[in-house]
């Protein structure tokens, strides 16, 4: 009886790990042996039918890859250090308690199996037990309960990468893709499978997604296998160099992020290498990166970075493919670690790599694109605020509108403090060209800070001072409750013109203390769409292993109200294609909310608040038949109508049938748009790139994002007109 022999010590596992005990019966191909000893354990007959089922779907008949994992001595001191920076340092004041255990185990198994594919109802009751113990588990530095899930996790997420590779390898001519079957590809909100019978059929579906998603991109269905085997292979191969530092890592920030989303525990290893992990601005694309689920998510571009320039790639894109050089083969990086996706990605100067990406805003099913970008350094200077003129017709006279475009708020700390005199900074480049634009007689100004992420919030005080006559500018508030206001002490003002202000989701954190201050002193119209809401200020905590990020304040207003959550609300509002639901503070998990302080006294410009109706109106008849504001609606209220249907049909003449109604509505909105501003019409959507003109960084420029400019300038002229009238109606 040897071979009994070498297989009872497995048997004393927990039912819920069975495929520890299968994948090694499996490799000997002992499937009588396994079943015996399952029923002489009196595990349910229901799992010994599971073992069979695991079987006939294609468990694998190898070794197992995944380990088991247990916490290091290390981490029971780093788990209590992290809860009393947590308890002593974080502006929310939480306490962990068995509410915020209870939302640790939940936002835990939702980190590790966010599509609900892996883990059944039967693992989740085991998994309750567990609910209110974590909290003193983790007061006492112990973390075995969050290993035994991810081992857990673990052992699933092999066996479902074996089926997929059994199901390619022995079964590809099984798909038919004439059925009238289809995909749930949102299942964050659905429950997690009753059983394995529903857990394979998810898994069923899945795979053939992924082969008609490449069928459809003109790969044979051989070619389509054989690329999603080298995916899955490569997730295989990832599992086995998962080690107890990960583990902890993942765990302890479903833990910080109960907190807030910008919280984060960082091993070691994640702390030297933090800004290379979330950065590529220096020989790379310039984009700030972040693993969603299995895919890598693009937050942000650096302003004037090559994938800015490139006019392409967006934020919110996932990106799933990376290829070097012009024909070198894509590889696929779903499932990667963000680490090794970033590293594929940074390269050096003057190479190219090409990027395969689902788009934010594609419709279900849609197809991918590649995005080739020449990797590039971003040059400060090509960062600098850029001031133009536009030419203005309004009510028949001719007028002059400076624009200065503020990609982001900068300031040369070292040359500062070094005592040069022309040290580089946001503040010092905007007064230059307000008084390069005066010299041009411009009739107003607009501040334009649509994708500016932030920055200096030093500079972005100063920025407010050139356009008052001293006072507060902003509140920040500390974990204490204490509030500092910072203000402008300087009498002298750079512009007393009219001016507007515009912004868009992606204008963040010291964008959005600016047009705040300036909404608030009605010393600006701010225009565009509602702002990103990061009103909260972290600080690098470092740790005896690791290091904390601790969210320690809060930025107010001066009129009270919190940038955190809400944003910024544009007094008159543009048609925008970012979805608050995937872009902004108010669509990250944890958030911290939108709250109120008591304002501080300032003074006020006589303001455009009585006449706002008016302008709005004439905003709304102005842009009524304006082509491109026609064209910005219809895609808004297409997105709008598709954005709530997440149903993917795995029938293939009905899958490819949407794709060319899709890409056929896009080519006849686009051609409506031309025929009404007199141009001729266009055979495909890939015309469109020859034709665009480029900003002096070399951007491509948008003929939507001019019309915003242009319309924000008739807006300005509004309000000196409106304004005029009130001002003489008063006397």
């Amino acid at each position: 009886m040897p071979e009994y022999a070498n297989l009872a010590k497995y048997t004393s596992l927990h039912p819920g790990h069975l495929q520890d005990v299968a994948v090694l019966c499996f490799s000997r191909r002992n499937y009588n042996e396994l079943l015996l000893i399952l029923m002489l354990k009196n595990i349910t007959p229901r799992l010994c039918i599971l073992a069979l089922t695991g079987l006939m779907s294609g468990l694998p008949l190898a070794a197992s890859a995944a380990l088991t994992l247990e916490p290091e001595p290390i981490h029971k001191q780093t788990a209590l250090d992290v809860v009393t920076g947590l308890q002593n340092g974080h502006y929310s004041r939480k306490t962990l308690n068995d509410q915020l255990a209870s939302q640790l185990l939940d936002a835990y198994l939702t980190d590790l199996d966010p599509n609900r594919i892996y883990f059944t109802q039967t693992d989740l009751k085991q998994f309750d037990s567990f609910r209110h113990q974590l909290d003193d588990d983790y007061q006492q530095g112990k973390v075995n309960r969050a290993y035994e899930i991810y081992n857990r996790y673990l052992a699933l997420a092999e066996q479902h990468l074996n089926y997929n590779i059994n199901q390619l390898e022995q079964h590809l001519n099984s798909f038919r893709f004439d059925l009238n079957d289809s995909l749930d590809t949102d299942r964050s909100d659905d429950s997690w499978p009753a059983n394995e019978i529903a857990r394979t059929e998810l898994w069923r579906k899945r795979l053939k997604s992924s082969l008609l998603n490449l069928k459809l991109a003109d790969k044979s269905l051989p070619d389509a296998a054989e690329t999603l085997l080298k995916r899955y292979r490569s997730q295989h191969d990832r599992l086995t160099q998962v080690n107890s530092e990960d583990v902890f890592q993942r765990y302890t920030n479903a833990l910080t992020e109960l907190y807030d989303p910008h919280t984060q525990y960082f091993s070691p290893r994640r702390s030297e290498n933090f800004q290379i992990n979330m950065s590529l601005s220096l020989e790379g694309i310039g984009a700030v990166l972040q693993r969603e689920n299995e895919y890598t998510k693009v937050v942000r571009l650096v302003p004037a970075g090559p994938a800015d320039k490139g006019g392409q790639l967006k934020p919110a894109d996932l990106i799933v493919g990376v290829g070097q050089d012009e024909k070198g083969e894509i590889e696929d990086v779903v499932g990667w670690r963000l680490d090794e996706v970033v590293e594929r990605i940074r390269g050096p100067k003057g190479s190219t790599v090409r990027l395969e990406v689902i788009p934010a805003d594609a419709d279900e099913g849609s197809p991918r694109k590649v995005i080739k970008i020449v990797r590039n350094q971003v040059k400060l200077e090509e960062q600098a605020a850029q001031k133009k003129v536009i030419d203005l017709n309004y009510l028949g006279q001719d007028f002059k509108l400076g624009v200065i475009e503020v990609p982001t708020f900068y300031i040369d700390f070292a040359a500062l403090q070094r005592g040069d005199e022309d040290y580089k900074s946001t503040t010092r480049d905007v007064a230059r060209l307000i008084d390069e634009l005066k010299k041009e007689k411009i009739n107003g100004l607009v501040i334009d800070l649509r994708n500016n992420g932030g920055g200096s919030l030093r500079e972005a005080n100063e920025m407010v001072g050139l356009f008052i006559n001293r006072g507060p500018t902003v509140q920040i508030q500390d974990v204490n409750g204490r509030i500092d206001i910072l203000g402008d002490r300087d009498r002298n003002i750079a512009y007393t013109g009219p001016v507007a202000v515009l912004v868009n989701r992606l204008s963040a954190s010291a964008s959005e203390i600016f047009a705040g201050a300036m909404q608030d002193y009605q010393r600006a119209i701010v225009v565009g769409g509602q702002t990103f809401g990061k009103g909260t200020v972290q600080a690098l905590q470092p740790l005896d292993h690791g290091q904390l990020k601790l969210t320690h304040a809060k930025f107010y207003r001066i009129s009270g109200e919190s940038t955190q959550h809400k944003g910024v609300v544009p007094d008159i509002s543009f048609p925008t294609l970012y979805d608050k639901e995937k872009i902004g503070e108010s669509a990250l998990d944890g958030a911290l909310p939108w709250d109120k302080v008591r304002p501080v006294r300032h003074g006020e410009f006589i303001g455009f608040q009585p006449f706002l109706d008016q302008l709005q109106t004439r905003h709304e008849q102005r842009t009524h038949d304006n082509p491109d504001f026609a064209f910005m609606r219809e895609q808004v209220a297409r997105l709008d109508a598709l954005r709530g249907d997440t149903t993917m049909s795995l029938n293939e003449q009905t899958l490819k049938q949407e794709r060319d109604e899709t890409e056929a509505w896009q080519l006849a909105a686009e051609n409506r748009r031309r025929l009404a501003k007199n141009q001729p019409e266009i055979s495909k959507l890939s015309e469109l790139d020859s034709e665009r003109e480029k900003d002096p960084q070399g951007r491509p420029v948008s003929p939507e994002s001019e019309a915003i400019v242009t319309e924000t300038g008739y807006i300005l002229m509004d309000m000196v007109q409106l304004t005029l009238k009130y001002a003489a109606a008063r006397k």
